[in-house]
């Protein structure tokens, strides 16, 4: 079976917030801060429970998250090292016969900024966050993604840049999201910062009028 590899992205260092993030909605094995991790989208989704099974046996990684939709398939695995986590990746590459430029280039689909948040927003978004809170005055930064995988890449460099607080992030599906907040200073700086590294992300590009599984 053909197999699209739409995300495909190695993380250094997972950021504590993020990390714990992940852990929240694993249903595989937690990560802790430090780790590294490697995280890998395909379509179509039921391809992922072999490439799982490749990226363990391949090295010595653990996997958080496994999430395998009809049309797209989710696989984060991490480490203590940072070359088992490349490794990791690496093994999948090989079994897809593809190198990381087969992946997609991710394309920021919509880039929200809202100052001063008002209470009953924040309250809104808290009912159905898995992060931290959104507090009344807040500045808040919503991205929107393609392909979805590229919301952890996201979340790790914003926290990386300054300090904010996670407050939700969806990273599989037709998009992924991303919402932050925090001090409008810290969130302006973590927005710029964030779609700078996105775009100087490689791989290949989707056209805008591109018909999805």
């Amino acid at each position: 079976m053909a197999v699209d590899l739409r995300t495909y992205v190695f993380l250094d260092s997972l950021q504590l917030q993020n990390a714990s993030f992940i852990a929240t909605i694993s249903k595989g094995y937690y990560p802790i801060g430090m780790q590294a991790c490697c995280v890998i989208e395909i379509a179509p989704g039921i391809e992922i429970n072999r490439l799982t099974d490749v990226a363990l046996k391949a090295t010595n990684v653990t996997p958080g998250l496994q999430i395998v939709e009809r049309a797209y398939g989710l696989l984060e695995v991490h480490s203590d090292s940072q070359g088992d986590a490349r490794m990791a990746g690496e093994a999948v590459l090989r079994e897809l016969g593809m190198t990381e430029e087969s992946r997609l280039k991710p394309r920021v689909m919509t880039s929200q900024l809202i100052k001063n948040i008002s209470d009953h927003h924040a309250q809104l978004i808290n009912k159905v966050r898995h992060g931290n809170m959104v507090l009344r005055g807040d500045t808040l930064y919503v991205l929107e993604v393609e392909p979805a995988g590229y919301a952890y890449f996201a979340a790790n460099e914003a926290e990386k840049t300054s300090d904010i607080n996670i407050i939700e992030v969806v990273g599989f599906g037709a998009f992924g999201r991303v919402y932050i907040a925090g001090d409008e200073a810290e969130v302006i700086e973590a927005r710029k910062v964030v779609e700078a590294r996105l775009a100087g992300l490689g791989g290949r590009v989707l056209a805008a009028n591109a018909s999805r599984i």
